[in-house]
């Protein structure tokens, strides 16, 4: 794969406040999960639904945006000099990582026994979430060879108990990947995309490609009877390939708005394939249905199209205009994204091990508990301003 010269070579600050801001709606989100009486455009719609609300974008946000730093991330790697074994390492560790503790964080939430565990299932999911930070922190050059060394392979050694220790509610050992959870279709997605990305050298024409071959393979999945759907391994790779369009359709747009010596006035090309998302997920919806849980075409493409147009907002707004100050606030999550997501599993299941209530019932219903969801998520930006500071911060 060959260095892309017109590719920009310095952070690009609009990537990261869209990362910053869908952190934090992500945060709010979850928090709003666990709060009752909330109207449901506040809420993922269900199934059947046929409709999408803010909620059943963030995570499509998420994937596009892993897409737009795709092209950076392996020019800077090649810029640096890294080799071909390195960048495929880094890349296998990165996704594996994510499979790893998104399949972690799933098993928490159910499919247990807890008469047959040794220890109680909250413990067991305070240990599965707090162990990725000792082993995934990012170390300074000056902290202690030895100290490093024991935190992250001591890490390691109580995931693997922690998973001899899972009981099934079946009765049997050790943990299923149930639906590998949100960070585990990240990591699915993130290495089908990438691997076809260092395969095509990162050429446009080959990602669009990609991307058709994405949304076909998501619709034939869909299909009842389908040759797709019949067949066990084109069936799964095809359910990645769901979530992977999200990320090659962040990767296009990254392209298309970055990879140039010029910087366009009027990025005609982005507009183009916003109206192209929009007019698929359109006509593939009587077909299909909207649906985040179904993870059918027409949300994948629909939720495309909110991402880039918000994205050329921002950056009309921020490489344009230079308007950049108000992203301060979300700049912490932007820069620590992994820690900020597992952060409120740790505080809840701690709470939960010493029996502990940070906040009363009152605040779990109704409008006080969406203001209590929008305070937690600007509390966990300071956390993460003062984590950042301490050097505390994950890296895959």
């Amino acid at each position: 794969m060959k260095i892309k010269e017109n590719l920009y070579n310095q952070r690009i600050i609009s990537i990261d406040a869209l990362r910053g801001i869908t952190i934090f709606v992500m945060i709010f989100v979850n928090e709003l999960a666990s709060i009752s009486d909330v109207p449901q455009w506040m809420k993922h719609m269900p199934a059947d639904a046929d409709a999408m609300t803010f909620v059943d974008v963030v995570f499509p946000a998420f994937l596009f945006i892993v897409g737009m730093s795709v092209p950076f991330a392996f020019n800077a790697r090649l810029l640096k000099g890294d080799s071909a074994k390195t960048i495929w390492t880094h890349t296998l560790k990165r996704a594996l990582a994510l499979i790893i503790i998104g399949v972690f964080m799933v098993n928490a939430e159910y499919g247990y026994d807890a008469s047959k565990m040794i220890i109680t299932p909250v413990f067991w999911a305070l240990l599965a979430y707090a162990m990725p930070i000792p082993i995934w922190n990012k170390y300074g050059k000056d902290f202690p060879v030895w100290l490093k060394n024991t935190l992250q392979y001591g890490g390691m050694l109580v995931l693997v108990a922690l998973y001899f220790l899972y009981v099934q509610d079946n009765g049997e050992i050790g943990m299923t990947p149930k639906w590998w959870g949100i960070l585990g279709l990240i990591g699915w997605a993130y290495l089908f995309t990438v691997v076809y990305y260092w395969i095509v050298s990162g050429n446009l024409w080959a990602m669009i490609a990609f991307l058709v071959v994405c949304v076909a393979a998501n619709s034939m999945n869909l299909i009842e009877g389908s040759f797709v759907q019949q067949t066990s391994w084109l069936s799964f790779i095809a359910g990645h390939l769901t979530h992977a369009a999200l990320v090659s359709a962040g990767v296009i747009i990254s392209l298309l708005f970055f990879d140039r010596k010029v910087a366009a006035k009027i990025n005609w090309e982005v507009i183009g394939f916003a109206v192209l998302f929009f007019a698929t997920a359109y006509l593939l919806r009587p077909y299909f249905g909207i649906s985040k849980i179904k993870g059918t075409p027409s949300w994948t493409m629909f939720s495309a199209t909110i991402c880039t147009v918000l994205f050329y907002f921002l950056y009309w707004l921020m490489e344009i205009k230079k308007q950049t100050k108000w992203s301060n606030f979300f700049m912490p999550a932007a820069a620590n994204p992994l820690l900020i997501y597992i952060l409120p599993g740790v505080i809840y299941y701690f709470c939960k091990a010493v029996n502990i209530h940070i906040i009363p019932g009152y605040f779990r219903v109704g409008v006080p508990g969406i203001i209590w969801a929008l305070v937690f998520s600007t509390i966990m930006l300071f956390v993460m301003k003062l984590c950042n500071k301490y050097k505390i911060q994950l890296h895959l």
